[in-house]
């Protein structure tokens, strides 16, 4: 039971995010992304810090404050910079499908970084989904957008963050990681406006749901995750990720008019294909290990 339970959360938290994104993008057009950056980040951050203070948390907690998570910080800045650049500039069906190669980089980098054992099987895997990114980037084709390289180096500095979280000390909270991550895209937003010289403008009043959209998206989608593996078996939950892609390809075709073309509905088909055998495949050896153990 808390499997289904888990598994209704991990679905609503991926539409959450779909529905985050969907707002972010809706902004775009009129409020420049460094500034929605900054907004999201700080309102989100507060959130982050009062639960962190609800439950006691020691916010300022010596091991919440080295190297170790100050670097993860600065991959989820760099990687909410090219995501939501990426959004304001490509379909969000497009943005959606090239995030789902996410776990097949990390998976790509445990191996390389972190001397975890993949094997040809899995290598395979990663090389099919890799061939599906570039069917939907389509480098050197009349389709080619170079915006959607964006994508791709979001896709990269949240695989290095999700690395990083491996290696944190177990006694930082949840919610102190989360308000530091929000705290670097705040930064990160700010640097953005500085330097790309974006102008700071008044909202509006047709401005404000769609921000606290995408405030309280974003929120329930992270606590919905947490809920969710708190509850339920990671094994069986992670497979269910990957129906953030649904929802945001509906919200495109709904919100935007978006419709995906063949070749991004095959490239997204590889991407899913192979993310869900690289998923099978860690099981399998996880359960072989324990039996061996």
């Amino acid at each position: 039971m808390n499997n289904v339970n888990g598994i209704l959360l991990v679905v609503g938290a991926m539409a959450a995010f779909a529905l985050e994104d969907m707002f972010i993008k809706h902004l775009s057009v009129t409020v420049p992304t460094g500034q929605i950056m900054v907004i999201l980040g700080l309102a989100c951050g507060l959130v982050f810090a009062a639960m962190a203070l609800f439950t006691r948390k020691h916010i300022f907690d010596v091991a919440a404050w080295q190297t170790l998570p100050l670097i993860r910080a600065l991959c989820e800045g760099l990687g909410a910079v090219a995501f939501v650049t990426a959004l304001s500039l490509v379909d969000l069906s497009t943005v959606a499908a090239v995030f789902q190669a996410m776990p097949l980089v990390v998976t790509m980098g445990a191996a390389l970084f972190l001397g975890e054992q993949v094997g040809w099987r899995r290598w395979s895997a990663i090389g099919v989904g890799f061939i599906g990114v570039l069917m939907i980037i389509r480098p050197g084709l009349d389709g080619f957008q170079p915006e959607t390289l964006f994508v791709v180096a979001s896709v990269v500095a949240i695989a290095a963050r999700d690395l990083i979280t491996r290696r944190l000390d177990a006694r930082v909270a949840s919610a102190v990681v989360a308000m530091q991550a929000y705290g670097a895209v705040t930064l990160a937003g700010l640097v953005l406006i500085s330097m790309a010289g974006q102008p700071v403008v008044a909202m509006s009043q047709s401005e404000i749901g769609p921000f606290l959209g995408a405030i309280g998206f974003g929120v329930l989608g992270y606590y919905g995750i947490v809920s969710a593996m708190r509850i339920g078996d990671a094994s069986a939950l992670t497979p269910f990720r990957y129906t953030r892609l649904v929802f945001s390809i509906a919200a495109g075709m709904l919100m935007f008019g978006e419709r995906p073309d063949m070749m991004t509905v095959a490239g997204a088909s590889l991407i899913l294909g192979s993310g869900l055998y690289t998923f099978l495949r860690e099981r399998r050896l996880a359960r072989s290990l324990a039996l061996a153990a």
